[in-house]
């Protein structure tokens, strides 16, 4: 699995917001997320959200998401629109759900598929919650402290 870009957000733009207007949180592209076991991203929205919490962390995957960007003749689409921690490359996301993985040194347990909702349709297109469904990404909990990295700007540098 490649990690192609990370992302945190200090609030909920959509969770949450059933019958109102969203909030403007910015999604911020890191390097670097510190994950921390039972907890979640230190700085990210979802940070000790619930005791146990199932989405403690988030993967997308990117494949998924240029398909979408074909779909819709997206051009100039960010990947951060999906509101995803963790956008990986060369992973069928949905093989890790009810399985404990490993990446950079880092054990989690893939709980569920992070469905999309309706606001996808706003936050990207109309017919994006349609679309992605079956492929919404993976929740995931945390199982010990480390860093993940991003492999794509490391390279950069």
């Amino acid at each position: 699995m490649q990690i192609c870009h990370l992302y945190i957000s200090p609030g909920h733009n959509y969770f949450g917001h059933h019958g109102r207007e969203p909030d403007d949180y910015p999604t911020v592209e890191v390097p670097m997320i510190e994950c921390v076991a039972g907890h979640g991203i230190r700085g990210d929205r979802f940070f000790d959200y619930r005791d146990d919490y199932k989405g403690q962390i988030t993967f997308f995957a990117l494949e998924v998401f240029a398909e979408l960007c074909r779909a819709f003749e997206l051009q100039d689409c960010s990947p951060s629109s999906v509101r995803r921690n963790v956008l990986t490359r060369d992973v069928d996301l949905n093989k890790l759900i009810g399985q404990e993985f490993e990446l950079q040194g880092i054990r989690f347990y893939g709980t569920d598929e992070c469905r999309p909702c309706y606001w996808m349709d706003r936050a990207i297109a109309p017919g994006a919650e349609q679309f992605l469904k079956g492929r919404g990404g993976l929740r995931a909990k945390i199982l010990n402290d480390g860093e993940l990295r991003s492999r794509v700007l490391e390279s950069l540098k």
